[in-house]
């Protein structure tokens, strides 16, 4: 028999590749088949349908368009309740706006969230834009009965 050396480092070499390529292989075969079964699908985006338009829908079943609701003037927003004035333009006034509770506001307070309380007397206050300008509004007590 007839042995040569250095082919059987080349065989036993050759072997190792092999097997290592093989375990690799199921190495990478177990991973990818044992993560798969735990992994949740993923749900398809669903684009959802916009609102329906309620004013179109009444058209389309023959409703008659109503006449718009009308603007309530800027008065008829604020009740003067009561007024503590003095002689140098001074005081406070209790306001009740859009039917809530009456609250205290000072001169030069903030009312409205554009309007000031410039001044106030005896039996009124003049609400306006700013300290500048004209009164917008002039709130008068309500007359005793």
């Amino acid at each position: 028999m007839v042995s040569n050396p250095g082919n059987r480092w080349a065989v036993a070499a050759s072997t190792f590749v092999v097997w290592g390529l093989a375990a690799a292989g199921a190495v990478y075969w177990g991973l990818k088949l044992g993560s798969g079964r735990d992994a949740a699908p993923v749900a398809p985006a669903v684009r959802s349908a916009p609102p329906p338009d309620a004013v179109a829908i009444a058209r389309m079943l023959g409703a008659v368009p109503s006449a718009e609701a009308p603007v309530l003037s800027l008065a008829s927003r604020f009740q003067l309740i009561g007024v503590v004035a003095n002689r140098d333009g001074g005081g406070a006034a209790l306001i009740a706006i859009d039917g809530k509770p009456p609250k205290p506001y000072r001169v030069g307070a903030q009312v409205d969230d554009r309007l000031l309380l410039l001044s106030v007397e005896s039996k009124r206050a003049s609400i306006g834009p700013s300290r500048n300008a004209p009164p917008a509004v002039t709130l008068e007590l309500p007359r005793r009965q």
